[in-house]
């Protein structure tokens, strides 16, 4: 009786060991790809991970590749609270948690920086043969 109590013990005590890495393996990658869901929603004015590459470096939106996490924060805090004043950040900041915003500085700030020249305008023949 003793050997089998033992063998339920040391079961049990490595099957919750396994269980408990296993819940954070899968809390870490809940985070990381709501993280990403997130980010990706950004793409449309601030480029595929965070490298905008459209218009002037004066017109372009933010490059957010390799920023500074507490800059980041700080400005999206800005934006969240409206003493930052932009045309839609304010949106965008506003439905995101503090900890969401924690996430993506982090996330952003290690995407590596390209610097891009922003793309020619091509001029259209409007004589078609």
């Amino acid at each position: 009786m003793f050997k089998i109590h033992f063998k339920l013990i040391l079961i049990s005590s490595v099957y919750w060991a396994a269980y408990a890495q296993a819940s954070e393996d899968i809390s870490i990658s809940a985070v990381n790809l709501h993280t990403r869901v997130l980010a990706a929603s950004c793409a449309a004015c601030h480029g595929t991970l965070g490298r905008a590459v459209t218009g002037s470096s004066l017109e372009r939106n933010a490059v957010l590749a390799g920023r500074d996490p507490e800059d980041f924060t700080k400005k999206m805090f800005g934006f969240k609270d409206g003493s930052r004043r932009g045309t839609v950040m304010h949106h965008h900041a506003k439905g995101l948690t503090e900890a969401e915003i924690k996430q993506l500085a982090l996330f952003f700030s290690q995407q590596k920086s390209a610097e891009i020249d922003p793309l020619n305008p091509q001029t259209l023949n409007t004589h078609h043969e």
